[in-house]
């Protein structure tokens, strides 16, 4: 995203202050979209205390209810329709195709901002050197597992060599800080947390995707999903809520230091100073804006790097994304 698109996304969000009522008076008639909020400690924890205050809902005209999930929670409740729109990424929604499902992308939400952390004075160079070390990662179903997973078997490490443990971030914080493993697979904003309290980087897993794969940028984590179904009987609907998406993740991108005024929202303590004058610079780029032929082959890459790797049974057979 340019400079120019950037203001333009952070001028839409200004000129809801001066027009409340008209704003109010849309979103209040607007029929309520079941959208999934991620846990507190991930990334996506931000968007809804930012969407409401930047005023973004009330300027497209949605009534937007949030609903809080951790991923493996939040897959049930999209194929259940509990939730109308919640985020996949490429292989979990490739699995879910290959049974049956007919859940669809329609717009961008993260990119990839996973990290293997490690203790200050641990003697680890690589994820190679984790291999028959306990580790704690998101949950198997996750998407941060799932592309880390990859990434590591391109790097030379078989997650069958690891003993995972699998939690939602905050509690595999504390694992991580009693020492009850010797890694931690997490996403900002508990890395940088991690960081500011003494723990180093061991790899980033888009570093690792580029190396692996020669593929330059960062990878799409997750992008919106929901029933085909859904999007196609509610497309007005469906790309006020892309366009809602890329406009908080552009004001994010724009300004970062957005992220500190939220930083109880998403768990960070004030007294965590550190932690809050680190997280602008790492956790921007973990926010997506692009939805277009680069974001696609980029998920087009990851199911075909997945079939080949045998995480994934099959490549499905129509595109797992559409523009609305």
């Amino acid at each position: 995203m340019n400079r120019r698109e950037s203001l333009k996304l952070l001028a839409g969000a200004a000129s809801v202050a001066l027009l409340p009522q008209v704003g109010s008076a849309k979103a209040a008639t607007a029929a309520p979209v079941r959208v999934t909020l991620p846990s507190p400690g991930s990334a996506g924890s931000v968007w809804q205390p930012l969407v409401t205050r930047l005023g973004l809902a009330e300027e497209l005209g949605l009534n937007l209810d949030w609903i809080v999930g951790d991923p493996g929670k939040m897959q049930t409740q999209l194929t259940a329709g509990a939730l109308d729109v919640g985020v996949y990424g490429a292989v979990g929604l490739a699995n879910v195709i290959n049974k049956g499902g007919d859940i669809v992308l329609f717009g961008p939400a993260l990119n990839n901002n996973t990290r293997w952390v490690v203790r200050g004075d641990s003697p680890y160079k690589t994820v190679r050197d984790l291999a028959g070390k306990t580790v704690a990662s998101t949950p198997e179903t996750s998407e941060t597992y799932q592309q880390a997973r990859i990434a590591a078997s391109l790097a030379g490490l078989d997650f069958a060599d690891l003993k995972v443990v699998f939690g939602s971030p905050l509690a595999n914080l504390a694992l991580f800080e009693r020492g009850d493993v010797e890694a931690i697979l997490t996403l900002e904003p508990t890395a940088t947390r991690l960081v500011a309290r003494g723990g180093r980087d061991l790899a980033r897993v888009a570093d690792m995707w580029e190396q692996g794969t020669g593929i330059k940028g960062t990878p799409i984590l997750v992008g919106l999903a929901a029933s085909r179904s859904w999007v196609e009987g509610n497309k007005e609907t469906a790309a006020k809520v892309a366009t809602l998406f890329k406009r908080v993740n552009g004001a994010i991108r724009e300004n970062p230091k957005l992220l500190v005024d939220v930083a109880r929202e998403i768990g960070i303590k004030p007294e965590e100073t550190e932690a809050l004058a680190l997280l602008p610079q790492r956790a921007r780029d973990s926010y997506a804006t692009a939805w277009d032929a680069e974001v696609f082959k980029s998920l087009d890459t990851q199911l075909e790097v997945a079939a080949r790797l045998g995480l994934i049974k099959q490549v499905p057979a129509g595109k797992i994304y559409v523009q609305v």
